[in-house]
């Protein structure tokens, strides 16, 4: 699996470096986003760590690109952040980051991150064709969502979770089940990263947000039942 670092601490550009390669991943690191970009355009990666705050292009700015391009759009990207606020996390999500991981970090949390990408990477997903609950509608074919006959912009991660708690409505799915079936982490891991995309997608559900049911304590559920 090939691996796009961008993080422009020297530092830690370098232990993240020589830890993913002493686990066999390919890997070109890059400090700066324009040196990133001309790598991009001769072979894409199968991940890209991506830190926020860079010296020349913004890693929200970067982000936005990448899902712009039709070669890289679905391309798995995790956010390295310093930042700890709410707003700069979900910022990121709702831009498509796939997941992110606050400074400091242990080096075997990533890796296990790293490594979960990698196993859904070759994990087959099931085309469901089309499937309609309660006025929204998701279309496997374009990954489309239309609710109540209005197309709203999902990205890859919250169109997987809207998904699978439609496959399994009136059945609650854990946090820790939706970490495993969407993200493949294998762990007891951070769980924030599944209710942030559920409060993403409860905003654009619109009215229809009332749907997805917080089962305190345990994790969510999909229902018509009020």
């Amino acid at each position: 699996m090939l691996i796009y670092l961008v993080e422009d601490d020297t530092s830690i550009l370098k232990l993240i470096e020589y830890s993913l390669k002493t686990k066999g991943y390919e890997v070109r690191a890059f400090e700066r986003g324009k040196d990133f970009f001309k790598s991009l355009d001769e072979r894409r990666p199968d991940l890209v760590l991506l830190d926020i705050m860079l010296p020349d292009i913004d890693g929200i700015e970067i982000l936005k690109r990448l899902r712009a391009r039709e070669d890289t759009k679905d391309t798995w990207v995790i956010m390295i952040t310093a930042k700890t606020s709410e707003y700069d996390v979900i910022s990121a999500l709702d831009e498509g980051a796939d997941d992110y991981i606050k400074k400091p970090f242990s080096v075997m949390e990533l890796l296990s991150r790293v490594g979960a990408v990698e196993r859904r990477a070759g994990k087959k997903i099931v085309d469901q064709g089309v499937l309609d609950y309660n006025g929204i509608v998701i279309k496997d074919k374009n990954r489309s969502v239309t609710i109540d006959g209005v197309q709203v912009d999902f990205s890859l991660k919250e169109y997987e979770v809207l998904k699978y708690l439609i496959l399994n409505k009136d059945i609650v799915i854990s946090r820790e089940k939706l970490l495993t079936e969407i993200w493949g982490y294998d762990y007891e891991g951070e769980t924030r990263t599944v209710d942030m995309h559920i409060k993403l997608i409860r905003d654009k559900l619109g009215n229809k947000r009332v749907c997805i049911k917080t089962i305190r304590g345990i994790g969510y559920m999909m229902t018509k039942e009020e």
